[in-house]
């Protein structure tokens, strides 16, 4: 152990941004679920008497290789899409990267200042309670960023099984949970090692018996569904000309599925303003109301009361015209959180934005075929606790997305997980459809039952099982969770002060 010790102390720093890097092919589309036990484990073990501040170098360097590996297609979609300059894209990049290992260094910090050197209560409790902590902080502080989270790495284990009861912080729980059992079995004593294994082994058997467990209902019959994937890539969508094109390819695309109970575009699928294409969607509407067809598009809108301020949204028509909103925006995409004088600068330097605003927190479900349909369009559906007031309403799940944004990176893999997840939280089947895939029709326990190839256009079609009835997760949202991660950390803070006393 002293050898250990010694070894730690001099390489800690150069292990913590390789093992943090490895982390990021837990996550799609390399999907090596082990890493997201191991990694984090080899972490605590770099933890291990370390100074806080050495500890927080190590915190910070370690998420910063997981999130420069995880989301380097930023870099991507900002410059080589976007067209702004490398320079640009670099410091957007970086800036993500560095908030991102912050909150890692003030977790390391922490531990090491207030918490148990070793022992159950720091491996079994504080570390995975603080790892999920952070998680959750860095999933809405600042806007948010909930990508990563360990819980995405787990669809094919029987963690997965904690997401309809505490969501995907749940099961990144249960994770860092077995990563401290594993840093216990190698540090621990005798005993210490079999409580460690009686501990990981019911979190296992535990998250296979939930996993088994229907916690919602079938309602009414199957209904046929037409998702359609025009594949316009993103330099070509908002060229002159381009317009009439892409107009006639979403209707002939979708001429051979009237009929199906919904037809799904995707976010954003005519490139211009509704108001400024009313003839062509009435038109297309008429066609899918006679074949008895709802059609469900996403759009840009322009609000009729307040013409300067535009919305990107989803239109429902079944009949009736129904609307939603984007509630939750991207920064530095959908709109700049910088002064007026700096955002008409960073236009002269063509990084893509746009000006829009956000949609109402109180928005209902949009009727299609019978259906009560809770939406999303593109990354809001990272946001699982917001999506439970819709979901709660709803039968079915829609997302619309345009991942052309990412091209052929790894972003368009990682957010068909987060789908998924959104699936098993609320235990509803989910209809995704995006610009270039990856369109898929996901089961409600978050199976991808089908999906299309990215960059071809083509119509996934199929029938899905409409659901009701509530999750866990459902009617209680992240309170349940966060109360085990305070206890998780209050009860080693308490024993540590009554020890030190």
């Amino acid at each position: 152990m002293n050898g250990y010790a010694a070894f730690a102390a001099r390489h800690g720093r150069r292990l913590a941004l390789p093992i943090g890097l490895a982390l990021a092919a837990a996550f799609a589309p390399a999907n090596i679920s082990n890493l997201a036990f191991l990694c984090p484990a080899a972490l605590f073990l770099l933890w291990d008497g370390v100074s806080p501040r050495e500890a927080a170098w190590r915190g910070f360097l370690f998420t910063a290789g997981t999130f420069f590996a995880g989301t380097y297609w930023i870099y991507h979609s900002v410059h080589l899409v976007g067209g702004a300059p490398t320079w640009v894209a670099l410091f957007l990049m970086a800036g993500l990267v560095c908030i991102m290992g912050s909150y890692s260094a003030a977790l390391g910090y922490a531990l090491q200042r207030w918490l148990p050197a070793e022992g159950p209560l720091r491996w079994l409790l504080a570390l995975p309670a603080g790892w999920v902590l952070a998680e959750w902080l860095r999933g809405w502080m600042l806007s948010g960023f909930p990508w990563l989270a360990l819980g995405y790495s787990q669809f094919g284990t029987p963690l997965r099984g904690f997401a309809p009861v505490l969501g995907v912080y749940g099961v990144s729980l249960a994770v860092a949970m077995t990563a401290g059992g594993l840093v216990m079995l190698w540090r621990g004593s005798a005993l210490e090692r079999w409580a460690a294994v009686v501990v990981t082994v019911a979190i296992w058997l535990t998250g296979t018996a939930l996993d088994h467990i229907r916690w919602t209902q079938p309602v009414g019959g199957e209904i046929s569904v037409a998702l359609v994937q025009g594949a316009v890539p993103q330099s070509m969508k908002w060229q002159p000309g381009q317009l009439e094109r892409t107009m006639k390819l979403y209707r002939d695309l979708s001429a051979p599925y009237l009929g199906a109970g919904i037809i799904l575009w995707p976010e954003a699928a005519i490139p211009a303003l509704e108001s400024d294409i009313r003839e062509y969607l009435d038109s297309v509407r008429s066609e899918a109301a006679s074949h008895g067809s709802s059609l469900v598009l996403g759009l840009v809108r322009r609000d009729p009361r307040l013409p300067e301020d535009f919305y990107n949204g989803i239109v429902a028509f079944s009949p009736d015209e129904q609307w939603y909103h984007k509630r939750r925006l991207v920064p530095f995409g959908e709109y700049f959180p910088v002064p007026a004088r700096v955002r008409r600068w960073l236009r002269l330097m063509n990084l893509p934005y746009s000006d829009f605003r956000n949609g109402s927190s109180e928005q209902s479900p949009l009727a299609a075929a019978g259906q009560r349909l809770a939406p999303t369009i593109c990354y809001e559906d990272a946001y699982g606790a917001e999506q439970i007031a819709l979901a709660r309403q709803s039968t079915l799940l829609v997302n619309v997305s345009n991942d052309a944004w990412f091209g052929d990176s790894t972003a368009p893999h990682q957010h068909l997980d987060i789908s998924r997840m959104r699936a098993i939280e609320a235990g509803r089947p989910m209809l995704r459809a995006t610009n270039d895939g990856v369109t898929a029709l996901i089961g409600y326990d978050g199976t991808v039952l089908a999906f299309l190839p990215q960059f071809r256009p083509g119509v996934l079609s199929g029938s899905v099982q409409p659901r009701t009835g509530m999750t866990p997760y459902l009617r209680a949202g992240n309170l349940p969770l966060l109360a085990l991660l305070m206890l998780g950390l209050l009860v080693p803070l308490l024993v540590q002060r009554r020890n030190a006393r």
